[in-house]
């Protein structure tokens, strides 16, 4: 079944269901409203009956004037008349509107005496004296006034031919109206249903074939907007939202790797530290200094595990603050000792020359140079890390990282700052990220990052240059 004919049913089934609902419901509630009417009806003229009766019964001491109080009150089929009365207005002793207040054609009343016999019955259906079983109806005690003892009980029920008789024209009515207007109701409906089914089902049976064109590709195709109508609003809002869902997708996959990759440094820096210090190879006062350290740089990261977001952003948050470059650098290639003694490599400082204080952000720095530092013992086994840092050209300072180990084949070095990319050769753990981020906090700093090899086997130098005047740089913290 075609969405079309969906949207057009749908809305015509419910109208349909609703009116049978209603149909039903209001056939219910009148039903029961008229019996809950002629149920307290027949409650109340039985108790009412039964205080006549007994009244009658005690004045009669006995059943003899029953007939005469039954006539009385309307329930037999001919008036009863006590000899000794005489009803004014009438030849006959009876009242010529008599029949009016008569009820044989709507109730019966049965009397019945203490051991279930039938004393009187208006439709005469129970001979007197005959044993009664179950009777239907309201039933009420005829009570003997004098002694408040009871003698009997009177049995009123309602005439079921004339209830239906009196409800049947009424509900009738009703359930025909009910349907005339549940008609009409249908037939608006359904010329709306069709309106509104040919509007919806031409954008989207557009959108369905555009849809399906970009179905099977992984990379993100964009609809065409060819006009300002309801296909071309949900066209352009498709288009931003595959937009936004394709960049939080890659900037989740993106943080999600990161944060691993920046996490993964210190904690490796502190279980070497620790393992140090348990063989007695590391002074307790060094080791606790490095670990005091590499926790504040994983205190640094969880503070601020946003910054990835703001890297992709271009508004990446810095803390600027006077820093020494020796000072940093050689607080760097300590901090990684541990490991490149591990990896039985030799990790030093070159001799720097005189150099200008900056202006910078010292735990992104650390960071840059150290993601540099690691991916060089990560591919250096038995040599050598050398750490240099100089002026250089236009008042910039060049930070170095020069290693002798694998090296990168020139198919892999234009790719080499990508991330997620790593070379087949590369033997080091991580995910690819550590050049990308490096790259990013050295650009944020102004600056600019480059990577050269001579080839597999022939070592690698990563050079990256900061302004020697970094005041220009805007504090964002």
């Amino acid at each position: 079944m075609s969405l079309r004919w969906r949207i057009l049913g749908v809305p015509v089934l419910l109208i349909v269901l609703t009116v049978a609902w209603n149909l039903g419901a209001s056939y219910y509630v009148a039903q029961r409203q008229f019996n809950a009417f002629v149920s307290g009806l027949g409650r109340t003229e039985a108790s009412d009956l039964a205080r006549q009766l007994s009244r009658a019964y005690t004045a009669a001491k006995g059943w003899g004037t029953v007939d005469a109080a039954l006539s009385a009150s309307g329930y037999l089929d001919y008036p009863y008349v006590d000899s000794s009365e005489h009803i004014e207005g009438t030849e006959d002793g009876a009242d010529s509107d008599s029949d009016e207040g008569f009820h044989i054609d709507r109730l019966r009343v049965v009397i019945v005496d203490l051991a279930g016999r039938s004393i009187r019955d208006n439709y005469s259906e129970l001979d007197t004296g005959e044993l009664t079983q179950a009777l239907s109806g309201t039933r009420r005690a005829i009570l003997d006034l004098q002694t408040g003892q009871t003698v009997g009980f009177v049995y009123l029920d309602v005439n079921q031919n004339f209830l239906e008789t009196e409800s049947s024209g009424f509900l009738r009515d009703l359930l025909l109206s009910s349907i005339a207007s549940g008609a009409l109701i249908l037939m608006i409906a359904s010329l709306l249903a069709s309106s509104l089914s040919r509007r919806i089902t031409a954008p989207i049976s557009a959108l369905t074939k555009a849809t399906n064109a970009i179905a099977g590709q992984d990379a993100m195709t964009l609809l065409p907007v060819t006009s300002d109508d309801e296909l071309g609003q949900m066209s352009a809002a498709f288009n931003q939202m595959t937009t936004s869902l394709q960049r939080q997708r890659d900037l989740r996959k993106r943080l999600i790797n990161d944060v691993s990759h920046e996490l993964n440094t210190p904690l490796t820096v502190i279980q070497l530290e620790a393992k140090a210090l348990l063989d007695k190879l590391q002074a307790p006062g060094q080791a606790a200094r490095h670990i005091i350290q590499e926790v504040n740089m994983l205190g640094n990261l969880v503070n601020d595990l946003n910054w990835l977001g703001e890297t992709d952003s271009g508004q990446m948050r810095l803390r600027l603050e006077s820093c020494a470059i020796e000072q940093l650098l050689t607080n760097e290639v300590e901090r990684w000792q541990a490991q490149a003694e591990a990896r039985l490599t030799s990790l030093s400082l070159a001799p720097l020359p005189q150099l200008p204080t900056l202006r910078l952000d010292p735990a992104r720095i650390r960071q840059a140079v150290g993601n540099v530092i690691h991916n060089a013992l990560a591919n250096t086994d038995r040599g050598s890390v050398i750490v240099t840092a100089a002026m250089s050209r236009g008042n910039r300072i060049q930070f170095s990282v020069e290693d002798d180990g694998a090296g990168i084949d020139p198919v892999d070095l234009p790719h080499i700052f990508q991330r997620y990319y790593r070379a087949e050769q590369s033997r080091g753990p991580g995910s690819g990220l550590g050049l990308d981020i490096a790259r990013s906090i050295i650009e944020a700093h102004g600056g600019s990052i480059t990577v050269h090899s001579e080839g597999l086997g022939r070592g690698t130098t990563v050079r990256f240059l900061l302004p020697g005047g970094m005041n220009s740089v805007q504090d964002t913290s």
